[in-house]
């Protein structure tokens, strides 16, 4: 469903309509699960940010520019989330000097469509060995579409950055799949 499908319903939800965010909701949960799993691996916390993606947007209607596009303004939402989600792992870390912090589980997709074919799930498991600045780059360029411009206002850092960011994680993945013994050339 796409932004014009979605502006009457939001235009509902934000006057306080919970019908019309159920409908909302289940029209986007889908990519909004997809994209924090991209950025999170921990399953349980996968559930509690996408959770919290939702209940932000609920308080925030009121911030919705119409003018704008929706899923935009929602991966906004979804970047803060999981920026913020961080940044309080890391104070319970440094808080309770708990060093189980830096094991993260296996992640299990529940999606399996996502990842079909072998070439997918290499290039997926490579970008997961990103560092989060890179990571988040490459899957809202890659991922979402959304150019470089875009990607830096989402982040809230400068474009030359977003840039530089780009491409030390295209060079890292250039990098990391050689390594793998690949010979497509990630672009």
């Amino acid at each position: 469903m796409n932004d014009k499908e979605l502006l009457p319903w939001l235009e509902k939800a934000t006057s306080g309509d919970e019908s019309a965010f159920q409908f909302v909701y289940q029209a986007t949960h889908q990519d909004v699960y997809r994209t924090v799993a991209f950025l999170v691996y921990n399953k349980q916390d996968i559930e509690d940010i996408v959770n919290e993606v939702y209940m932000r947007m609920w308080r925030s209607f009121h911030t919705y520019d119409p003018n704008r596009p929706f899923r935009y303004w929602l991966h906004g939402i979804i970047v803060r989330q999981v920026q913020d989600w961080k940044r309080k792992a890391w104070r319970r870390v440094r808080l309770f000097e708990r060093k189980r912090q830096m094991t993260c589980e296996q992640f299990e997709w529940t999606d399996k469509a996502v990842l079909q074919s072998e070439m997918q799930h290499e290039l997926f498991s490579l970008v997961r060995q990103l560092s989060y600045k890179l990571r988040v780059v490459v899957i809202l360029r890659y991922f979402h579409d959304y150019a470089l411009e875009e990607i830096a206002d989402m982040l809230q850092i400068p474009v030359g950055t977003a840039k530089s960011r780009h491409h030390m994680a295209l060079k890292e993945l250039r990098k990391r799949f050689a390594l793998t013994g690949g010979d497509v050339y990630v672009h």
